[in-house]
Order: structure tokens, then C-alpha cells, then sequence
């Protein structure tokens, strides 16, 4: 039985006025598919075909971790429109199928992996982005997304902030934190040169941080933990001075504007995707958190804690500009507060 929460997101997300029908009768083949992100849109895309799709589309989940991906899709498994292959990215993919679609968003997101697991941080970006660029080559797919983020932009002075697309910072390629920017960097280069010489209508989203329902509350990053202390009912334990400012995207929002970039989003370009209108530090959203609960009576602690692995980001103020996504027709539509809330009663139900 699906989340109450994820059902009511799922019933608001394909209301929006998208060219869904360009699925029917399509395959689509997304990677990583298991992860909190990609999920929502398999979620999505099996929840067109049964309710506005009069010819259904079916979808190729790839999933490294088979234990995870059946967890995640127990539910589909018995569909003739859902696939599951478990591989690694980083390994030639066969797909006898036809594919219309890739999304490729298999990759490890959080910092705790960027100290810990650096090799397995790049690679799938990398190698994985070779693998499935060639697969959109071979099957002449209509649409390629790449999940990139906001880290690409590295350290920016203060005149670039809310970021553009068009704007550059400093990333150093032999500090092992950048793994993860700079394979994120080499993936969207990888994008523009398959379109520029083989003509793969390969786009790139630029995301920041995003959360909801269904992500794992062991990810390692801050508001992943904020929102795992909440539902166990423990007091906020802040590992910095908490003055880093983050924006913070609502999955439903962000969901919309990853299928708006895959249909409508223009070849060989970067699309920011955050919500600009809930920046805050990392202080505020932890004061903001415990109160969503007041009879919780949740308080929030300050400790200097460096957890394994974990490398800090350097960066103080992180904040895209959105014009470019919104001239698409995007507009993030969740606060911080009901979309915190929202994911919490998420976990709480």
C-alpha cells in the first residue's frame, strides 16, 4: 500500500499541465531508480498509466542494490509495465528493449560518501554517463536527462549569488570533497559533447537540495538528519554554528520540474532546479523543525561532532537563480513548513 503522502503528492504532481501523453507507448529507463529522487518519478510515470494514459509507458528501473530496489518497488513488481535490472552503472548496459527515455540519476549524493567512498562517488558519473550517453546513441532515444547538482559552481564570490547557469567558481580537483563536482562536471561536458557529435538530446538539471517523502533519514546530509531526529522524537543535535544558508525544494516541486526539463528542456543546456524562496541557515531550519511538533517539546543542541567520512562543505551560501527553469513554466509551489511537515507525517504514518 503506498504513502498516504506520496499518493496525495503523486495525484497533485500530474495535474500539472505537462505533456504527459508524450509517454505513451514509450519506455523509459531510469538509473539509480531506487534512489529517493528517481523514485518519484517511476512513481509517477506507472501512476500516468493508471490514470490519464491510454497507451502505457513502461519503465526500466536500474538499481545497484537489489535488496533496496525491491524494498522500494515491492509493489510493481507484478506489472507488465515495470522492468527491474540490477547492475552496476559503471557497467555496459543491454537493453533489448527499445528506450525512449534515459534518465540517469545513479550516483552517491550525500558527503558522507565523498571521504569514505570517493572512487564510488565519481564513477558513475563518469563511466555511468559513458554507458548510458551510448545507450541513447544505439536506441536513438527522443529525450536524455542527467541528474547534475549545484555543487558544479564550487566556491563563488558573493556578486554570483543566486547562480546562474553561466556562472563558474572554484572547484580544486585534488581535494578528494570534489568527487563528487567534478564527476558531476565531467558527466555534463560527457552530455554536450554526445549531443554536439552524435546528436543525443542529452539535457542537465543542476539540483539543490531537495527533500520529501521517501528519502532516507540515514543520507548523511543535515536536513535528512534534522528530519530523522523529529521522528524519533529527539532534540536537534547541530554539528556546526549552523550560519550556512541552503535552499530546500519540496519533491513534488522538483519532481515537476525534472519531467519539465526531460520534455521540454532544450539539448546541451543546464537548468537550475531549487526553490529560491526557501533559502535559510542551517540554525533556523533546525529551530523551524522543532517547533513544527510543539508537543513534541523538542529543543535544539549545539555539539561539535565530525562524523567518519564526512567532509564539510567550505561553501557558506549556496542559491540558485531559477529564471531559466521558469521560463520553462516551473514555480516551486511548497513552503519550508509544510513541506518539512509533509515529510515528517510522512515517516510518522
Amino acid at each position: 500500500m503506498m504513502n498516504r503522502i506520496i499518493e496525495e503528492d503523486l495525484k497533485s504532481i500530474i495535474k500539472t499541465p505537462l505533456p504527459w501523453r508524450s509517454f505513451e507507448n514509450k519506455t523509459v529507463l531510469i538509473s539509480g531508480a531506487n534512489g529517493f529522487l528517481p523514485a518519484y518519478m517511476v512513481h509517477i510515470l506507472l501512476f500516468l498509466n493508471d490514470t490519464i494514459l491510454k497507451k502505457k509507458v513502461k519503465v526500466i528501473a536500474v538499481c545497484r542494490n537489489r535488496k533496496r530496489a525491491l524494498d522500494k518497488f515491492a509493489g510493481y513488481m507484478k506489472r507488465k509495465d515495470f522492468k527491474l535490472i540490477i547492475q552496476d552503472i559503471c557497467e555496459p548496459v543491454t537493453v533489448k528493449d527499445t528506450v525512449d527515455y534515459i534518465v540517469h540519476a545513479a550516483s552517491q549524493a550525500s558527503p558522507k560518501y565523498y571521504g569514505s567512498d570517493p572512487v564510488g562517488t565519481i564513477l558513475p558519473n563518469v563511466l555511468g554517463t559513458y554507458n548510458l550517453l551510448e545507450l541513447a546513441r544505439a536506441k536513438k532515444s527522443k529525450g536524455f536527462l542527467f541528474f547534475s547538482s549545484g555543487e558544479v559552481y564550487g566556491e563563488l564570490g558573493n556578486s554570483q549569488i543566486p547562480t546562474k547557469e553561466s556562472d563558474h567558481g572554484y572547484v580544486d580537483p585534488l581535494n578528494v570533497r570534489s568527487c563528487y563536482a567534478e564527476g558531476k562536471r565531467a558527466g555534463e561536458n560527457m552530455c554536450v559533447s554526445w549531443q554536439h557529435q552524435y546528436g543525443v538530446p542529452a539535457k542537465i538539471i543542476r539540483l539543490y537540495h531537495t527533500y520529501g517523502p521517501g528519502m532516507r533519514l540515514d543520507d548523511g546530509r543535515v536536513f535528512a538528519d534534522f528530519v530523522s531526529n523529529i521522528v524519533n522524537k529527539k532534540d536537534i543535535v547541530m554539528k556546526s554554528d549552523g550560519s550556512a544558508k541552503r535552499v530546500f525544494c519540496y519533491i513534488a516541486d522538483a519532481t515537476i520540474g525534472m519531467f519539465l526539463v526531460l520534455l521540454k528542456g532544450r539539448p546541451a543546456e543546464a537548468y537550475n532546479l531549487g526553490n529560491d524562496k526557501c533559502e535559510v541557515s542551517i540554525i533556523q531550519l533546525a529551530r523551524m523543525m522543532t517547533k513544527l511538533f510543539p508537543e513534541m517539546g523538542l529543543k535544539v543542541i549545539r555539539k561539535s561532532v565530525q562524523p567518519a567520512g564526512y567532509i564539510r562543505s567550505r561553501i557558506k551560501r549556496s542559491c540558485p537563480d531559477i529564471s531559466k527553469i521558469r521560463t520553462l513554466g516551473w514555480e516551486p509551489e511548497f513552503g519550508l513548513k509544510e513541506g518539512f511537515k509533509r515529510t515528517i507525517m510522512s515517516f510518522l504514518s
